[in-house]
C-alpha cells in the first residue's frame, strides 16, 4: 500500500513539474502582438531572384492582420538607418539573395539594431544572401552551398517546445528543396534537420550523418535570429501549418516585447571583429 502511495505521490509530482515547465515556457514565448511591428525586406542582388516572394509577403501581412502585428515591406536598402530600424521589433528577410545592401552604412545599421537586441527571421534562400559579409553569416547561422532537385521529404522535428515546431508533426512531410549550408555557426540551437533518409541526392553531406539542419534558432551579438530553409514554392505560404511555423519563428524572436537598447550598440564597420 505505502509503495503504491508512493509511487502515485511521484507521478503526480512529475505531472506537476511538466505542468509548471510547459507553464514557464509559456509565459516565455508570450507576445502582445498588438506591439509588434515587422519590417519584410526582399531585396535581391544580381542573380536568380524566387517568384515566392509576392506569396510570403502576403503570407506574413495575413498573419499580421490575423494576430494584431503591423507589417511594413521594403525592398530599399537605404531604410536600412538607425532612425527607421528603430521601429520594429523583427527584421524578416524572405528569399533575398545575393548582395542586398548598397553601402557599409546600411549594413552597420542592421548590425546596429541586431546589438540593440533587434529581432531577425530568415526565409529560404536568405542564406544566399550577403555570402562574402563575415557578421552576417554568422548571425544568420550559415551560407548557402547548393540544394537537391525539388522533391518530396522529410522533415524532422528535434524540438517541439519552440513555437514554430510545436504546431507540427514530428515527421513532416515536404515538397521542397533540400538546402545544404556551410560556415555554419556553432552556437546554432538546431529545431527541425531534412531527413536525409528520404532526399534524392548523390550529393548529400554526411556531416551529420542522415540528417542535415534545415531550422533553428539562436541568440548573436545581442539579439535573437530565427531561420527556415523552407519555402521555395509560392503555394507553401498559404498552408496552415507553414503559415503557423513562420508566425512561430517571429513570435520566437520578439518573445517578451523587449524593447530595444541602442546604448548596447556598438558596430562601427561591416569588418568589426566578431564576438567569437
Amino acid at each position: 500500500m505505502q509503495r503504491k502511495l508512493l509511487a502515485g505521490l511521484l507521478i503526480a509530482a512529475w505531472v506537476c513539474m511538466c505542468g509548471l515547465t510547459a507553464s514557464a515556457q509559456s509565459r516565455k514565448d508570450r507576445v502582445n502582438w498588438k506591439k509588434v511591428h515587422v519590417l519584410v525586406y526582399t531585396k535581391n542582388g544580381k542573380g536568380y531572384v524566387h517568384d515566392n516572394i509576392p506569396s510570403a509577403v502576403a503570407c506574413i501581412k495575413k498573419l499580421g492582420a490575423d494576430h494584431g502585428f503591423s507589417v511594413d515591406v521594403s525592398d530599399n536598402p537605404a531604410d536600412f538607418n538607425d532612425d527607421n530600424l528603430k521601429k520594429y521589433n523583427a527584421l524578416v528577410f524572405t528569399s533575398t539573395n545575393n548582395d542586398v545592401f548598397d553601402t557599409d552604412a546600411q549594413k552597420v545599421a542592421l548590425m546596429r539594431y541586431i546589438q540593440a537586441g533587434g529581432g531577425f527571421v530568415g526565409i529560404h534562400s536568405v542564406t544566399g544572401t550577403e555570402r562574402h559579409w563575415e557578421w552576417f553569416k554568422r548571425m544568420l547561422g550559415g551560407t548557402f552551398v547548393r540544394h537537391a532537385k525539388h522533391q518530396e521529404f522529410k522533415e524532422i522535428v528535434l524540438d517541439p517546445t519552440n513555437p514554430s515546431t510545436a504546431k507540427l508533426p514530428r515527421v513532416w512531410d515536404r515538397s521542397d528543396e533540400c538546402y545544404y549550408i556551410t560556415t555554419i555557426n556553432p552556437d546554432i540551437h538546431v529545431l527541425m534537420v531534412h531527413d536525409l533518409n528520404s532526399v534524392n541526392d548523390k550529393a548529400k553531406p554526411t556531416i551529420f550523418g542522415t540528417a542535415f539542419p534545415s531550422c533553428w534558432c539562436h541568440e548573436f551579438d545581442g539579439g535573437r535570429e530565427w531561420y527556415t530553409a523552407l519555402g521555395h514554392d509560392g503555394k507553401t505560404y498559404s498552408e496552415p501549418a507553414f503559415q503557423q511555423h513562420i508566425l512561430g519563428g517571429i513570435q520566437w524572436v520578439v518573445a517578451g516585447n523587449r524593447k530595444l537598447d541602442y546604448s548596447k550598440a556598438h558596430a562601427k564597420s561591416p569588418d568589426d571583429p566578431l564576438p567569437y
